[in-house]
């Protein structure tokens, strides 16, 4: 079995016990975005195809977001597309993005602890949230540090949703953000790395 059995979130609420609730967790961090991103993106929107497969929705609108604001954190996290997670025979599968700790050992190793799991749909945000919610139930059983806060993002490119799980609670985040607000989306993005790094930072020091 892998991640996509899971076609909504209440799948994994029941099969794992979880606790689920809603709210605005996200405080918002501003991040300075490059003109160049910004007329890039623009052209990309404007005359490409976008949207007409989860492939391109990676590559052309969910990526690029990713990237801008890892740049920031690439000391600390290797961003990692489409690798192997799998905890058992039921947890498993390859999510399209993974935040995970840089290994000491060099950015081929794909080194725990995981922080920040990215699914992308073409708009299923049911079916994308139970796999989501299930790559972040797998997180949290293989990272090391179990009071790790796992954040999980749902996205069809145009509209971004975010969750976290902290425990045995998942807990989503009431309001979207579009790409078209591409400020408001990333100053929320890079919030979730602002809270990845503090979470790493804690555990080094412990």
């Amino acid at each position: 079995m892998s991640f996509s059995k899971y076609t909504s979130i209440a799948d994994v609420i029941q099969e794992f016990q979880i606790s689920y609730t809603e709210g605005n967790f996200i405080v918002e961090s501003p991040f300075d975005i490059p003109d160049y991103f910004r007329e890039d993106l623009q052209m990309v929107m404007r005359e490409g195809v976008v949207n007409n497969s989860e492939f391109a929705i990676c590559e052309n609108l969910i990526y690029p977001v990713l990237k801008q604001v890892w740049k920031c954190y690439s000391s600390k996290f290797i961003l990692w597309s489409h690798e192997s997670l799998n905890y058992d025979e039921t947890l498993s599968g390859f999510p399209e993005y993974i935040l995970a700790k840089r290994s000491p050992l060099g950015k081929v190793v794909f080194d725990q602890p995981y922080f920040l799991l990215v699914e992308a749909k073409q708009d299923k945000f049911k079916e994308g949230w139970g796999q989501c919610a299930a790559e972040m139930v797998a997180a949290q059983r293989l990272n090391q540090y179990p009071q790790i806060t796992v954040f999980g993002i749902v996205s069809n490119g145009q509209v971004w949703q975010f969750g976290k799980l902290e425990g045995n609670v998942f807990t989503k985040h009431t309001t979207p953000y579009i790409i078209e607000n591409l400020d408001q989306l990333f100053a929320v993005v890079n919030s979730i790395f602002q809270h990845c790094e503090a979470q790493l930072d804690t555990l080094v020091a412990a």
